[in-house]
Parts: structure tokens; sequence; C-alpha cells
């Protein structure tokens, strides 16, 4: 088995190693009735992927023992979390999603985006708020515009275009 695939995580381990991560991050120890409470799932579903955790050298786990995250389990968590807070900003800001609905889809979503896709998502998401137009670009209300009513606003930038093409 090469390096990688054993550290090849479901969409459930990777929950499991964010959910523990983020309360080390918080209350500084870590136990199963923690999690089991984060994640709202019984204690022996915690056990058991702990078990698969431990077994990939991502968290160390006695019985009735504190969880700790090993120094590549932070990694992989911080990666996770990374991807969910980029399509959470991305869903939010960008897009208007109500934060509710925005974080339940987040959650979905960092499972499984490719990282071509990921990093050209960031990039589009640093374009936007670095944009000189202020809080929002125009062109984007003009996309608010067209998702409530279905119509679009005139195009400032094809306007000037179609000038500038025009031959006297």
């Amino acid at each position: 088995m090469k390096r990688n695939e054993s550290k090849k995580l479901t969409s459930n381990m990777e929950d499991y190693l964010e959910a523990i991560a983020a309360l080390k991050k918080k209350k500084g120890v870590v136990r199963v009735r923690d999690i089991s409470c984060l994640m709202d799932v019984k204690t022996p579903s915690v056990t058991a992927a702990l078990s698969t955790l431990s077994e990939k050298g991502l968290v160390l786990h006695e019985r009735y023992g504190y969880v700790e995250v090993t120094s590549e389990g932070e990694r992989l968590a911080r990666g996770v979390q990374g991807r969910h807070d980029m399509l959470l900003e991305f869903l939010t800001k960008i897009l208007n999603i109500a934060p509710k609905i925005a974080a339940e889809d987040a959650c979905k979503m960092e499972h499984s985006i490719s990282p071509q896709t990921f990093q050209k998502l960031t990039k589009f998401i640093k374009f936007v708020e670095t944009c000189p137009d202020g809080d929002r670009p125009d062109w984007l209300k003009g996309f608010d515009y067209y998702y409530k009513t279905g119509k679009r606003l005139k195009c400032k930038t094809r306007v000037t275009k179609q000038k500038n093409n025009t031959v006297d």
C-alpha cells in the first residue's frame, strides 16, 4: 500500500479529525464524550472512528484516555478546515447563501472538491475581495439582480467595449 493510500480518509473520518482538532483548540483536551456530543453520534461510533484514525497514525488514543492529534492528523485537519472555511466564504459572501445552509453545504463539499477546483475557487474569492469597486463589484450585483428577477442588467463592460469597437 502506498503512503498516500494509507492516509486516504473517508468524508466521515475527515469530519472526526476536524472535530477532534476543533475540540483540542477550544478545550485543550479531547475526550470521547466531547466528540460524541459535538458530532451527535454514539460513543461506540467515536471509538470505532478513533481506532481507524489511530491505525492511520493520525490520532493517539488509549482506552478511557484523552485523544491527541498527531502532527500528520493536525495537517490533514487544517486542510479540511481550510477547504470548509473557503467554501463557506464563497457561498455566503459571493453567492449570498444563508449562513446555516452555506455551512451545511460547505461541510458536504469540503470532502469532494478537487485540489485544482479548490485552488481556482480560492483565487476567484481573492480576486473578488480585492476588486476596486468596493464591497460588492457591480458585475456581482448584476448577478444578484439576475438571480432575483431572471433578467440581466445592462453590462457596463459590454457597452464600453462596443463603443471602443465602433469605426467613425
